[in-house]
């Protein structure tokens, strides 16, 4: 699950002499628990707040269509089939399934959205801080397993083979969200446009006059404090994920929100995992698997699949320490317009928002979708 607000953004405002035609505008909406903010460059301010809405809603149908939180979304609606016969499910929600599906076997299981019912006993640990009984953890990971998913494309019906199992798409449902999002963007004629949906970052072709998207890779030292680098990008996503904001120390071990679907336990310790990918669907289950693989086997993961890079950042007794994947070399990089990463023209960090050249906020609020 990606982490939340783990990464910032800066977003230019200025213009090339070949670009005076477009502006830049910004809007935020809170949606899938998180906050949504999209920045795109449009022709006038009709456009924008148009290309945006459509936008937004694409985002909040999605959200009832993935939410564990909500009885009636059509994932819980699967889930309470469980155990049952094949279920017609639409379009989006097969799509999202079988991109899930696809990191799980890459990832022999680091990425499982069957995690759902060990998920639930490590959010009420959070809230207790207490550790989960291993009798109920034991049970909770007999339901646990992607190869328990069966999937018919003719059809389009999904088959829970055990009742009793929980999916949860916290892993991916972002990143997922931000990619249709650009997709809906680009039918209303915004070509460049930043989609960021917490950790998850979905970007389309660079802004007038730039050569791309500065995105800022948050410290796991510091995390208000200046970027530990800075990506250059344009068509494609980034995700980080880790327990910057969301963890507990229970026993003297501090655990993750994240938790490994292969032992049922939350990853111990301090880390974080960048992944870039082709776009933010890609890269949002990617993070969240190598979280759970460590940085020697995640990053042998990512070096195995192409188009994709990743660095890893993991604190232990000597310090903090980064592992970088063959390809993270190769990936353009940006740097801040003023010293020590406070840059000009709007960026975000943490639960902070900082305002932009224009900007327009929505309220609209959903429970959380992370574990």
């Amino acid at each position: 699950m990606a982490g939340f607000l783990v990464v910032f953004v800066f977003c230019p405002t200025g213009h090339s002499s070949a670009s005076q035609s477009l502006t830049r505008f910004e809007y935020v909406e809170i949606h899938m628990g998180t906050r949504f903010k999209i920045v795109l460059y449009a022709r006038d301010a009709e456009q924008g707040a148009q290309a945006s809405r459509a936008a937004f809603d694409r985002i909040a149908h999605l959200d009832e269509i993935m939410s564990d939180y909500r009885q009636d979304s059509e994932l819980m609606r699967l889930c309470a089939e469980a155990g049952g016969p094949p279920v017609k499910v639409s379009g989006d929600l097969f799509r999202v399934l079988g991109r899930s599906q696809e990191i799980s076997r890459l990832s022999d299981g680091a990425f499982d959205i069957t995690v759902g019912p060990v998920v639930r006993l490590w959010r009420r640990a959070r809230r207790m801080g207490e550790m989960p009984a291993s009798e109920q953890l034991g049970e909770a990971l007999q339901l646990v397993g992607y190869q328990k998913i069966r999937m018919d494309s003719r059809a389009r019906t999904i088959q829970l083979t055990r009742s009793g199992m929980l999916l949860d798409l916290g892993g991916i449902a972002k990143g997922f969200a931000a990619d249709e999002a650009q997709v809906v963007l680009r039918r209303q004629g915004i070509r460049s446009a930043l989609v960021a949906a917490g950790g998850d970052i979905a970007v389309s072709d660079a802004p007038p006059g730039e050569k791309g998207w500065t995105v800022g890779i948050a410290s796991l030292e510091d995390k208000n404090g200046p970027a530990a680098e800075f990506l250059l990008l344009s068509n494609a996503g980034v995700s980080t994920s880790g327990d910057v904001e969301q963890f507990v120390e229970i026993g003297g071990k501090r655990y993750s929100h994240i938790v490994d679907p292969r032992t049922g336990v939350a990853i111990i310790g301090h880390s974080s995992a960048t992944v870039v990918a082709r776009d933010a669907t890609v890269s949002d289950g990617l993070a969240t698997a190598i979280s759970a693989m460590g940085p020697e086997r995640g990053l042998r993961l990512i070096d195995s699949l192409k188009g994709a890079a990743a660095l890893f950042m993991q604190a232990s007794e000597q310090g903090f320490r980064q592992f970088e994947s063959k390809r993270w070399k190769g990936v353009p990089k940006g740097k801040p317009r003023k010293k020590g990463g406070r840059e000009s023209g709007g960026w975000e960090s943490g639960r902070k928002k900082v305002a932009g050249r224009r900007s327009q906020v929505a309220g609209r609020k959903s429970r959380p979708h992370d574990a």
